[in-house]
């Protein structure tokens, strides 16, 4: 694998790659950090000579093995059997939520932010409109051009997008 096949699979995996690792460890900056090292690592060993036959499975696996390193030493965990290996499922499901939180962060800032503080944080429309110091009706339609937006970007031509976590 050449520095540059190395750069088009890092662009292409970091964002699931790191949405994998934030279900492990439920910490962002940690997710991060172990990431970080995982890419180091399948560079490292690219360097040495090792042949990788599909580096998204290996990268997988090797976040895997970093975040179970890490919850290891925090001692939060006893037994690493319920920790999945990533299949099929889990692989998926990394690059759904990538693809949801680049469709989020595209949104304009305050339509953005109006939409975080009520699917993230769970506030109300009154409790958003208080905070923001701005009317009920615009958290309304903020949440609505939200909702258009991101179901327009998220849809895959004519199918409906479904947003599962939010």
């Amino acid at each position: 694998m050449t520095s540059h096949e190395f750069e088009i699979s890092f662009r292409r995996l970091y964002l699931p790659l790191g949405m994998y690792a934030l279900r492990l460890v439920d910490d962002a900056d940690v997710a991060e950090d172990l990431e970080q090292d995982a890419f180091l690592k399948a560079w490292l060993y690219i360097e040495d000579g090792g042949d990788i036959e599909n580096f998204s499975a290996f990268m997988y696996r090797t976040v895997r093995n970093v975040c179970l390193s890490y919850l290891r030493n925090r001692r939060e965990m006893l037994d690493e059997s319920n920790i999945p290996e990533a299949g099929d499922e889990e692989i998926d499901t990394s690059f759904r939520d990538a693809r949801i939180w680049k469709a989020i962060d595209a949104l304009p800032e305050k339509c953005r932010e109006v939409f975080l503080m009520s699917k993230r944080d769970g506030l109300s429309n009154e409790e958003i409109a208080q905070e923001m110091g701005i009317s009920i009706k615009t958290v309304k339609n903020q949440m609505t051009k939200a909702f258009l937006r991101l179901r327009e970007s998220l849809s895959d031509g004519h199918k409906p997008f479904f947003l599962p976590f939010l």
